[in-house]
């Protein structure tokens, strides 16, 4: 399978299947001052899970300007501030999305983007700035930099978060998600108690169980749809088969 040029400072080789052709695409994107093992725990939960997923861990572009800390981290938050920092790497980011995924030949639907902190940030904002990057965004310890005035276009949001977060405080998230529900976004938001600004294992395990078990509204209205206009169609061959006869 032919790869796309590893970004600066890329984790390893991704993993994929054993064998059978990639079906789903996972990115995942570390917190400021870490690197992509920090996500190592996601990524074999999603392996275990979605064995024809490819899974990209990925490190940030920039290095810590602190020597005695080797982390990354996908804007300077000390020197831009958030909202400038976000503006300048969002290019980069959504750019990165969309190499992988053409790498794999797999359409934005089949592409899901993981973030801890700063990287569930960039995640959160990428889906809202650009449409149709990608059908799922997993944000853990991070919250969007303001309150949503529109709902990313056919992407689902997973918002998975410590009551304890010292960083982000859980207000944001709880406030954020009700802006998105009023906007008729398809989100999920787990509010966890006694789980702090990490990646914990149980946040892990409520966003496998999301993954698994929460179907879009987008999904049920095209089935209402499609079932609505069948028995329409049976409707009218009865009707017409009365005619006839």
């Amino acid at each position: 399978m032919n790869l796309p040029p590893l970004p600066a400072h890329a984790h390893a080789q991704p993993l994929l299947p054993a064998q059978g052709a990639v079906e789903l695409l996972f990115l995942l994107f570390h917190g400021a001052g870490a690197h992509a093992g920090q996500m190592d725990g996601l990524a074999q939960a999603l392996r275990a899970q979605y064995p024809q997923a490819a899974i990209v861990a990925l490190d940030a572009p920039l290095r810590l300007p602190a020597k005695a800390i080797d982390g990354f981290q996908w804007f300077d938050e000390a020197e831009q501030g958030l909202v400038a920092g976000v503006a300048a790497a969002l290019p980069g980011f959504v750019a990165t999305v969309r190499q992988w995924a053409q790498a794999f030949a797999l359409d934005w639907p089949r592409v899901a983007l993981g973030g801890f902190s700063q990287g569930g940030l960039m995640a959160l904002e990428a889906v809202q700035a650009e449409a149709r990057l990608a059908g799922r965004v997993m944000s853990f310890g991070a919250a969007p930099l303001a309150r949503p005035v529109s709902a990313p276009e056919g992407c689902t949001l997973h918002l998975l978060h410590g009551q304890r977060d010292e960083a982000v405080p859980y207000a944001h998230v709880v406030d954020a998600a009700q802006a998105w529900v009023d906007l008729g976004a398809d989100i999920t938001a787990d509010v966890l108690p006694h789980v702090h600004h990490e990646m914990a294992p149980v946040l892990i395990e409520r966003a496998m169980h999301q993954l698994r078990t929460f179907i879009p509204a987008r999904l049920w209205r095209e089935a209402v749809s499609t079932a609505s206009e069948m028995e329409r169609a049976d409707q009218q061959a009865l009707n017409d088969r009365g005619t006839l006869h």
